[in-house]
């Protein structure tokens, strides 16, 4: 029997926290911070039940996905930082509350567990080496998307394109969310990920970064970070590169004089001025439009490569879980 959801984000908080014990309760504290503070795993759940459908067994499926989680947790500790950042999953963010090299160190301490966990799994015969340099491509992948957002941020760039804003979230966030789970399930069962893992993968994994910009302004109980923190940030959304693109010349003159401040010059009236003038906007409602469309196609290229997968009650819950992905429901 496939264990449920909740059983499986239990043992991989369990395995998290084991991972990253320490006697030095500080370093404990902080190692551990970000993992204690929840979060729906759903990288973790995907990466389970993926190699449960391809017919790996359930520890190789647990180990792989708890590398992937303490990837995740990793990366939102230096992406904070490097963000500025205010909060994460509710709480200020690990640098807000300790002295900034003390977070970026428990962020390296993290990406060396990732390794060394992936490493004991090798030796025991649990992964595979293609399992490792998929972990490589996440990496590399997600290090240039975080360039490239980096770069037009530092850089006051702002004559880009939706396809600019594809191509940087389909290295910094699409294929960690979505495309590698589903890879590394395949590889995990000793089997070679069909194209369209990629292909579909990188539709559902961009229209989830399309709605967590969404909800970072709108807010609500599924946003666990500081509502309009992009805005402040000076983020290049497909929301805001498409209102740039049909504001009138006086609106956009003022917004892009806004966005080139730095974070703690930016005048709060003037923020929730743009806030609003993007939620009237109709880029908002292309983008949720575009969300809608790049899910729909993901899910069908999906659904047909998943057609002679083994393992039908977990093909199940990933079905429904990619289903959930842009909705928030998982």
């Amino acid at each position: 029997m496939v264990p449920a959801p909740e059983a499986i984000r239990q043992a991989l908080q369990e395995r998290l926290l084991a991972r990253l014990d320490h006697p030095d309760p500080l370093y404990r504290d902080l190692l551990q911070d970000y993992p204690r503070r929840g979060g729906k795993m759903l990288r973790g759940l995907l990466t389970v039940y993926s190699a449960l459908a391809h017919g790996a067994p359930l520890e190789a499926g647990l180990e792989a996905a708890t590398a992937l989680e303490l990837f995740q947790n990793w990366v939102l500790v230096h992406d904070d930082i490097e963000d500025g950042s205010e909060e994460r999953r509710g709480r200020p963010a690990l640098h807000r509350l300790h002295p900034m090299p003390l977070a970026l160190n428990a962020g390296d301490a993290m990406h060396a567990e990732m390794w060394g966990l992936l490493a004991e799994g090798l030796a025991r015969g649990l992964f595979s080496p293609e399992v490792l340099l998929e972990f490589h491509e996440v990496v590399r992948r997600t290090a240039y998307g975080q360039h490239l957002d980096l770069l037009w941020t530092l850089g006051g760039t702002f004559d880009l394109r939706p396809e600019d804003y594809f191509r940087m979230v389909a290295h910094k966030a699409a294929y960690y969310t979505a495309v590698a789970p589903l890879r590394l399930g395949a590889l995990l069962a000793g089997k070679t990920p069909p194209a369209a893992y990629e292909e579909g993968g990188l539709r559902l994994g961009t229209a989830f970064q399309i709605v967590d910009d969404v909800l970072n302004l709108e807010g609500g109980e599924a946003y666990g970070k500081e509502r309009a923190g992009d805005l402040y940030e000076g983020k290049r959304t497909l929301i805001l590169l498409r209102f740039l693109e049909e504001a009138p010349p006086e609106e956009r003159a003022r917004a892009l004089a806004l966005l080139a401040l730095p974070r703690e010059a930016k005048p709060q009236a003037e923020v929730g001025w743009l806030l609003e003038r993007l939620l009237a906007s109709r880029a908002l409602a292309w983008a949720k439009a575009e969300a809608k469309r790049l899910q729909a196609e993901g899910l069908a290229l999906l659904e047909a490569a998943f057609r002679d997968l083994p393992g039908k009650e977990a093909l199940d819950h990933l079905q429904g879980l990619l289903a959930a992905l842009v909705e928030r429901r998982a």
